[in-house]
C-alpha cells in the first residue's frame, strides 16, 4: 500500500518562500523517481517537477529557476523548495511516483494547500 504524506504549504506572500516535503513509507523509495504535481482551482492536475533515484531534476516551465526538487534516500524524503512565489503558483501539491502515474495508476493523497496572495 502506497504511503505518501505531504506537508510545509500555507499562506505565503508573492516573492515568499516555501519548503514541501513529502514522507514515503516502506524501503522501496529509492529504487523510484519522485514528483511533486500541482492542482490549482478548476484546474487539471499539472506535473510540477520529477527527481530520479539518482537525482537527476525536471521541471516544468513555468516554475525552473524558482523550484528546486531534493530527496534523501536514507530518510525516505523528498522535498520541494519553492522561492519568488507568484499567484498562479497557488494549488493543492501532492507527491507520487511518476511510474506510477504513467501506468494510470497514480496514487493521490490528501496533499498540501500552497496559497499565493497578498
Amino acid at each position: 500500500q502506497v504511503q505518501l504524506v505531504e506537508s510545509g504549504g500555507g499562506l505565503v506572500q508573492p516573492g515568499g518562500s516555501l519548503r514541501l516535503s513529502c514522507a514515503a513509507s516502506g524501503s522501496i523509495f529509492s529504487a523510484y523517481a519522485m514528483g511533486w504535481y500541482r492542482q490549482a482551482p478548476g484546474e487539471a492536475r499539472e506535473w510540477v517537477a520529477s527527481i530520479t533515484k539518482s537525482g537527476r531534476t525536471t521541471y516544468t516551465d513555468s516554475v525552473k529557476g524558482r523550484f528546486t526538487i531534493s530527496r534523501d534516500n536514507a530518510k525516505n524524503t523528498v522535498t520541494l523548495q519553492m522561492n519568488s512565489l507568484k499567484p498562479e503558483d497557488t494549488a493543492v501539491y501532492y507527491c507520487t511516483y511518476p511510474t506510477l502515474v504513467a501506468r494510470g495508476q497514480g496514487y493521490w493523497g490528501q496533499g498540501t494547500q500552497v496559497t499565493v496572495s497578498s
